[in-house]
């Protein structure tokens, strides 16, 4: 999975960070959702319901959230790496 992000991030089609994330969740125009192993439970209960609803992948990770943000080149905790469709 980290090859995968680490691919996307070349891409224009990644959002990073929970806010932006849930924001184009709730508008259907993420495919899939990437979660750190730490993310907060309301967060991860948040993504479970989007799943469920619109149909995304949502796919934990088994990296914490500060070394989600070294893959991502980010000086900051990252607990959600959203994909655009």
């Amino acid at each position: 999975m980290i090859d995968e992000i680490r691919k996307l991030l070349s891409t224009d089609k990644v959002v990073i960070g929970a806010e932006r994330s849930l924001k184009l969740l709730r508008k259907g125009e993420l495919e899939k959702a990437f979660v750190s192993s730490n993310a907060e439970p309301e967060l991860k209960k948040d993504l479970d319901y989007y799943k469920k609803v619109g149909g995304i992948d949502v796919i934990s990770l088994d990296v914490n959230n500060e070394e989600l943000g070294t893959i991502c080149g980010k000086p900051f905790l990252v607990s959600v790496i959203g994909v655009k469709k």
